[in-house]
C-alpha cells in the first residue's frame, strides 16, 4: 500500500504550498491529462491517466511510495474522495481542496446559491437529474459525456428553462453561455461543464435562508389539507383522506416523475410536488387546469399543466415513475399500465368498476392491493354528521421495479 495518499483539487488557480509539496515527494501521480501536464509534477513519478478511478485505487494501493491524486475542484464534493476510501481499497488520504465547480460556476454567474439543488447527470441518473430540473427552480447539473447540456435540453422538452452553460472552468479555454433549454441540442459542448438550470415561478421567500437546497417539506404545516386550502369545493377523489392515503401509497420523492391523470382542483398535484418530485399534471378541463395553476401558485411549487384527454394525450409524455388516476376509469388504468411506472394509485365508487380495475393491473404484472375507505366529516359544533366519502382505492406495484 502506498505510504501516503493526498489527493488535490484543482480549479486552474496556482496551487497552494502544501499542495506543490505533497507533489514534489510524489512518486506516483494520477489525474486528467491537462493534471499531469502541470509543471508541478516531477519528472521521475510514475502517471497514471485517471479513467476508471477504481483501476486508479487499485494502482495505488499497491504502490510502494507517495501517491497523489490530482482532480478538478472539491474533490470532496461528488468527486474521487469517496471512491478512493471505499473499504475494498483500504486506502487513507489526505484531502488538499480547491473551489469546487458548482461554487465556480455561480460565481461566473454571479448568483447565489445556497437555495440550488445539485445533481449529477450520467446515463444511470441523467432522466432524474431532469426531473429535479423539472421540479426546482434552481439546479446546477454537474453532467458528463451523452448526459450533458444537450440530453438536458431534449429532456425537458415543454418545460421552459434558462441555462448557464459553463465548459472548461479554470482552463484557458474557459467558457460561459446563457440560453434557453430548447436550444441547448442545437450545439455541441466541450467537457467537462456544468450547468446551472433556472427557471419557473418562485413563492415569495419569507426571511433569510437557514438550511441549503430546498427547505424539506416547505409550504404549510401538514399534509392532504382540507378543501379551502385549494380554493373550495374539491371533485370526486379528492377528498382529503383519499388523498393522503393517494400519497402514502405512491411515496413520491425528489427525482421521480409524478403523473397526475384529472387533476381536477390540483390539491393532489400540488402535495406530490410539496414533496420535491417533478409532476406533470393532465386534465381535459381547462378551467381544472386553470385551479391547478392557480394551486401550484399559492403554494410555490413547479408542475407541468398538460390540457388534454386520457389515454391518448400520454403518449408523448415523458416516462413516470409514479402515478395517481384520478379519472378516465380502468382505460386510462390500462394505458399507464402498459408505460410500467413503479407504482399506480387510482379510486373507483363501486366494487364492480374496482374488480375490473384490478384484474387489468394484475394482468399487467403488478401486485394489487384495495381497501374500501370511508370518511365522515362531523360538525363539532353539535357533534352531528356534515359529509360522508366512501371509495374503493386501488393500487399496483411492479415487482420487479425499484422501490
Amino acid at each position: 500500500m502506498a505510504d501516503r495518499v493526498t489527493v488535490i483539487g484543482w480549479d486552474g488557480s496556482p496551487l497552494t504550498a502544501a499542495a506543490r509539496s505533497a507533489l514534489a515527494a510524489a512518486t506516483l501521480v494520477a489525474g486528467a491529462a491537462h493534471h499531469l501536464a502541470l509543471p508541478e509534477v516531477p519528472e521521475s513519478a510514475e502517471r497514471i491517466r485517471l479513467g476508471s478511478v477504481g483501476l486508479a485505487a487499485r494502482r495505488i494501493a499497491g504502490h510502494r511510495g507517495t501517491a497523489v491524486v490530482l482532480a478538478d475542484g472539491d474533490p470532496g464534493f461528488f468527486g474521487v474522495v469517496r471512491a478512493l476510501r471505499a473499504p475494498e481499497f483500504g486506502l487513507e488520504v489526505e484531502v488538499v481542496p480547491a473551489v469546487s465547480s458548482v461554487a465556480s460556476a455561480f460565481a461566473r454567474a454571479g448568483m447565489p446559491w445556497d437555495d440550488a439543488q445539485v445533481v449529477v447527470a450520467h446515463s444511470r441518473t441523467l432522466r432524474r437529474a431532469v426531473n429535479v430540473c423539472r421540479a426546482h427552480t434552481k439546479v446546477a447539473v454537474l453532467t458528463s459525456p451523452g448526459a450533458g447540456p444537450a440530453e438536458l435540453g431534449l429532456l425537458l422538452e415543454g418545460v421552459h428553462r434558462t441555462f448557464v452553460i459553463c465548459e472548461e472552468l479554470g482552463t484557458a479555454r474557459e467558457q460561459v453561455t446563457i440560453l434557453t433549454s430548447d436550444k441547448a441540442a442545437d450545439h455541441t459542448w466541450r467537457d467537462p461543464n456544468v450547468v446551472i438550470v433556472i427557471g419557473g415561478f418562485v413563492a415569495a421567500a419569507e426571511g433569510g435562508g437557514w438550511i441549503a437546497g430546498r427547505e424539506p417539506g416547505g409550504g404549510p404545516r401538514g399534509w392532504a389539507l382540507p378543501a379551502g386550502a385549494y380554493g373550495g369545493a374539491l371533485g370526486e377523489g379528492e377528498t382529503d383522506l383519499l388523498r393522503a392515503a393517494q400519497l402514502a401509497r405512491l411515496g413520491p420523492r425528489v427525482g421521480d416523475l409524478v403523473w397526475d391523470i384529472g387533476s381536477g382542483s390540483g390539491a393532489f398535484a400540488t402535495e406530490a410536488a410539496r414533496t420535491g418530485a417533478a409532476v406533470i399534471a393532465v386534465d381535459r378541463s381547462p378551467g381544472a387546469c386553470t385551479r391547478t395553476e392557480h394551486s401550484a401558485r399559492r403554494f410555490g411549487v413547479q408542475m407541468q399543466i398538460v390540457h388534454g384527454s386520457a389515454p391518448h394525450v400520454l403518449e408523448d409524455l415523458p416516462e413516470p415513475d409514479v402515478v395517481r388516476v384520478g379519472g378516465g376509469g380502468a382505460a386510462v388504468v390500462s394505458a399507464v399500465a402498459d408505460r410500467r411506472p413503479q407504482r399506480i394509485v387510482t379510486h373507483a365508487a363501486t366494487r364492480d368498476a374496482a374488480e375490473l380495475i384490478g384484474r387489468d393491473l394484475t394482468e399487467h404484472g403488478y401486485e394489487v392491493d384495495c381497501a374500501l375507505i370511508q370518511s365522515v366529516e362531523l360538525d363539532t359544533r353539535a357533534w352531528t354528521e356534515k359529509e360522508r366519502s366512501v371509495a374503493f382505492l386501488l393500487s399496483g406495484r411492479l415487482p420487479d421495479r425499484a422501490p
